[in-house]
């Protein structure tokens, strides 16, 4: 049996309003392990992507209601990071060089065969998810997604504070390693200078409730020098 399709489907958005290129596309794709799921004009184009979490969206320039472009740009600019290839006849270098310019991932010219186009889908998964895995921090069990900004315990999320999660980051990222009081105030606070003031003792005390102060890996208090994180086979 191939290994490939005992593998999670990836999912994608086609917003294309050719019916031909639509079935082409469709049906090319999914010996790939690869599911399409179509719209047919530029606003319901628009709606399925902010709505759902698609692996990559495939995009045709010229659609009714709104074109690709501008659905591009408005993605873009809401922050969605979605690998996100053109599929279009304008072949103009002016056409391909504002679409990448915009923030699309890549541009194929019709006609095109489709299954350079499952090797092109698949190279930008391998990106995305090398991207991705360069972004998580992980210590025993708990879970730092540097992109999402979400901080997840044992698969619980847990709601952290903008501040505590740039404390927990700190600590995620010097394990083992005494941390003095000073030092988190200048890496976590920006705080290079003398100052009195109890915002590190706070912060440590909230981010420790919302971990759990009898899981490990814990922040440990080190008298006189500061604080440390240990991984469980560490604790002290």
């Amino acid at each position: 049996m191939n290994s490939r399709n005992q593998e999670s489907p990836v999912h994608v958005l086609l917003v294309e309003d050719d019916q031909n290129t639509t079935r082409y596309v469709s049906e090319g794709l999914l010996p790939e392990n690869i599911v399409v799921h179509t719209a047919s004009d530029g606003h319901e184009g628009l709606r399925l992507a902010q709505q759902c979490r698609w692996d990559v969206i495939l995009l045709d320039r010229m659609l009714p209601g709104m074109d690709g472009l501008s659905i591009l740009t408005r993605l873009r600019g809401d922050g969605m990071a979605t690998p996100i290839i053109f599929l279009t006849t304008m072949d103009s270098v002016p056409s391909r060089v504002g679409g990448l310019r915009q923030g699309a991932d890549d541009y194929m010219v019709k006609p095109f065969a489709v299954r350079e186009l499952a090797a092109r889908i698949q190279v930008l998964l391998r990106r995305t998810r090398l991207t991705h895995h360069a972004l998580l921090i992980r210590i025993a069990d708990i879970e730092l997604d540097l992109l999402a900004r979400s901080v997840t315990r044992n698969g619980r999320k847990v709601l952290l504070q903008p501040q505590e999660m740039n404390l927990l980051e700190f600590f995620m990222r010097n394990p083992r390693t005494v941390l003095s009081r000073q030092t988190l105030l200048k890496y976590v606070w920006n705080m290079d200078f003398p100052v009195r003031t109890n915002i590190v003792e706070t912060h440590l005390s909230r981010l420790r409730e919302k971990l759990g102060r009898n899981a490990a890996p814990v922040i440990h208090t080190v008298k006189g020098r500061g604080y440390i994180m240990t991984p469980p086979e560490d604790a002290l």
